[in-house]
């Protein structure tokens, strides 16, 4: 049944990785600006996180393995759909719109899958079965580089159909386990649903396009302020409201707060790092999408072998230890990372696995023991707040991050080439290209000292990203350092359920 589980969550595993690996060679493909290929990563993360809620609290009313096979076969559809994206005028809407129905499924998905391994274990048993669970789906993300590396020199379609076949094989083996189908019943906030889905998309969308329309553009920061204002009515809708679709009493506990804004803050650098570091390997180091995948394969040399000595970590300590060594860890793997981008892939690879083992040491035991806390019967309920935590937040990493990197990419590349003597018009004909991402730039002829120009200006610009990240995981640190409890709660379920008879 664990088996049948994560080969149900291994399509969004390898997701999360090979479309960053593809996201250069899909934009050639598609002839898609940078922005719209930061929204084909984004559409998706955004999908996971608004509906995340929404498909948890279905799991726990419709049936946790019933939401399994819905999940599984719509996710795998969308997939589909994601591989035949025409060419043309329509190729961006498209592939977004899909990338949103992929988000969506996705949420139906993970939260049932889940409960299903969180139910079948007993508490003292879990901090190991869900070790598994997040080591292994977690370490899947690592098959993202090697599988691109081989269908991208066929055709970037084949990252997104390579999913059907995991769909059949994780519906064979969930026939064959027949995990059980809990249920309980009530009635599902869909106003709940509407408040926050609008609210982290508009969020979203103003952070995701300030690099476009500028940090002081009117629609930028009305956006900003009108997601703001609703996710403010969604929280205070849900606390008077009889059935909410999140149940906000629970943040009252503060080890669960605290829980999930170290894993928001780890989740803030983890997803959108694939991302960046694709860009970077195929612009400044000038590998092809074969190379990338090597390149980002180094991530998970740490993370895999980190995450997994979290999880026996948790069990005897809980998770307060791993996550100030993890993010220490990864606040000096970053920041070390940065310093060494103007050089090669040599001087960066021991950095690169510090930066990877430092979010896989904390990120499994952190989201283990936030879910942990869960009351009784409610178990796809709180994973989807945990998880709304964890990709909401890399939303908004990816969003800002990309945001800060077109902007100083354009900034430093006009200052250098305007330093070159370039005329005007030449110099804005190359900053107007750069929306036009890895692969639309010449290395040969006339063109090689701007194109170095580019590749040096990309490298310092993603420096800024990577050291923004360094200090994303130095706060995380100081979080767990002086928020997070000491030690493994004494009784998880009992514990679950003062935590909501106590907010009463």
């Amino acid at each position: 049944m664990l088996t049948a589980m994560i080969f149900a969550v291994a399509m969004m595993s390898v997701d999360q990785t090979i479309v960053a690996i593809a996201a250069p060679t899909i934009q050639r493909g598609l002839s898609l600006s940078s922005t719209g290929l930061q929204w084909v990563i984004n559409a998706y993360l955004l999908s996971l996180a608004a509906l995340f809620a929404l498909g948890g609290k279905l799991s726990d009313v419709l049936g946790h393995r019933r939401m399994v096979l819905v999940g599984t076969v719509g996710f795998a559809l969308a997939s589909v759909l994601c591989g035949a994206t025409p060419a043309g005028s329509g190729a961006a809407t498209w592939l977004i719109v899909a990338r949103l129905v992929q988000g969506a499924f996705g949420a139906l998905l993970f939260p049932a899958a889940l409960a299903i391994v969180f139910n079948s274990f007993a508490p003292r048993e879990r901090g190991k079965a869900l070790a598994l669970f997040f080591g292994i789906s977690g370490g899947l993300t690592s098959v993202g580089p090697i599988a691109g590396s081989f269908l991208l020199p066929w055709t970037w379609r084949a990252i997104f159909l390579i999913n059907v076949p995991v769909a059949l094989i994780a519906l064979a083996l969930t026939y064959r386990a027949r995990p059980a189908d809990t249920r309980r019943p009530t009635p599902i906030d869909m106003r709940g649903a509407i408040l926050v889905s609008a609210g982290m998309g508009l969020a979203v969308l103003g952070l995701q396009q300030a690099g476009s329309w500028g940090w002081g553009s009117v629609a930028t920061w009305a956006c900003l302020a009108g997601g703001v204002a609703i996710l403010a009515g969604f929280v205070a809708f849900e606390l008077h409201v009889e059935n909410p679709l999140l149940d906000l009493r629970i943040f009252a506990h503060h080890g669960f707060t605290v829980d999930n804004v170290v894993m928001g803050l780890l989740y803030a650098c983890f997803l959108p790092l694939f991302f960046f570091a694709s860009v970077y390997a195929q612009v400044v180091l000038g590998d092809n999408a074969g190379k990338t995948g090597l390149y980002i394969l180094v991530i998970f040399i740490g993370f895999a072998a980190a995450s997994q000595i979290g999880g026996r970590i948790l069990d005897r300590r809980g998770a307060r230890p791993v996550a100030i060594a993890g993010s220490a860890l990864g606040a000096v793997g970053f920041y070390l990372w940065a310093e060494r981008l103007q050089d090669g892939f040599g001087s960066q690879w021991p950095w690169i696995i510090v930066a990877g083992a430092g979010i896989g040491l904390a990120l499994t035991p952190v989201t283990t023991d936030a879910v942990n806390r869960a009351p009784r019967g409610s178990f796809g309920e709180v994973t989807g707040v945990t998880q709304t935590v964890r990709y909401f937040a890399a939303s908004l990493g990816l969003a800002v991050l990309g945001s800060v990197l077109i902007h100083e990419a354009k900034s430093d590349v006009t200052a250098s080439l305007t330093r070159q003597g370039l005329p005007h018009s030449v110099v804005a004909q190359v900053v107007a290209s750069i929306d036009s991402g890895p692969g639309g730039h010449s290395s040969s002829g006339a063109n090689s000292a701007i194109y170095a120009a580019v590749q040096h200006d990309f490298a310092s610009s993603i420096r800024i990203v990577y050291l923004a990240m360094a200090g994303i995981m130095a706060f995380s640190f100081l979080v767990a350092v002086r928020r997070m409890e000491r030690g493994v709660p004494d009784e998880v379920l009992a514990d679950g359920d003062a935590i909501l008879e106590g907010a009463e």
